[in-house]
């Protein structure tokens, strides 16, 4: 993805993974933040896959956003996720600016995993992006 009228380079890609266990419960739990340097500008999440690895019980999974006013949005509220399947919960990419925020929460713990597949991009084109 490219906005033409402001320049973009890509400057890195990486997977956030979370497992939802006893040691992060079941409140919000960070996935992800946007950089907030100065020369970051947005980044691009491609997927969201979220596993369900119990054998027999089916969980839900919320997914939200929190700006840099800390104002919440709800992306998915109470998703089913069947047991012994993966979901991918994006349809088309998801922008997140600059210190945003990406959230998921269980509802039960030691059930599911959550994978976001994400392309940072910046105003000016860095040396360690170039190698």
């Amino acid at each position: 993805m490219l906005v033409t009228t402001v320049p973009q380079y890509i400057q890195g890609v990486l997977n956030a993974k979370v497992d939802l266990n006893n040691a992060t419960g079941t409140g919000v739990v960070l996935l992800y933040t946007a950089p907030s340097d100065a020369t970051f500008n947005s980044s691009i999440i491609h997927s969201i896959l979220v596993s369900n690895d119990d054998a027999s019980n089916a969980d839900t999974i919320t997914v939200i956003i929190t700006n840099t006013d800390d104002a919440v949005f709800s992306l998915f509220k109470v998703k089913a996720v069947a047991a012994k399947t993966t979901i991918e919960l994006l349809t088309k990419d998801l922008i997140l600016n600059s210190g945003e925020k990406l959230s998921v929460q269980c509802a039960t713990v030691d059930r599911l995993h959550v994978v976001a597949s994400i392309q940072e991009l910046a105003y000016i084109r860095t040396v360690d992006a170039l190698m």
